[in-house]
């Protein structure tokens, strides 16, 4: 296991939780966009496939786990939007 990859996703994964509640929160999407969102969500994929196939170890877990915390952003950015949409 890459102690470097670890950190750099531990890292990444640290602002998603501030990210999702403050989209709860105030149903608001602020500067995000869903590009971006996507793109994250597909470099996150791509290392899950990456481990999976060629070098599976711990690390894994905290690429599904930064996955699943953007799906969640993704979401709400999409409701976010629909409620804009109807006001």
């Amino acid at each position: 296991m890459s102690i470097f990859e670890a950190i750099m996703l531990i890292s990444f994964g640290l602002a998603w939780p501030f990210s999702i509640y403050k989209s709860w929160k105030t149903k608001e999407n602020g500067s995000k966009s869903l590009i971006f969102l996507i793109a994250l969500i597909i470099g996150y994929i791509s290392g899950i496939i990456h481990k999976v196939l060629f070098n599976f170890d711990g690390v894994i877990f905290l690429y599904i786990l930064n996955a699943v915390m953007v799906s969640i952003e993704i979401i709400f950015f999409i409701k976010n939007k629909s409620v804009i949409s109807k006001k």
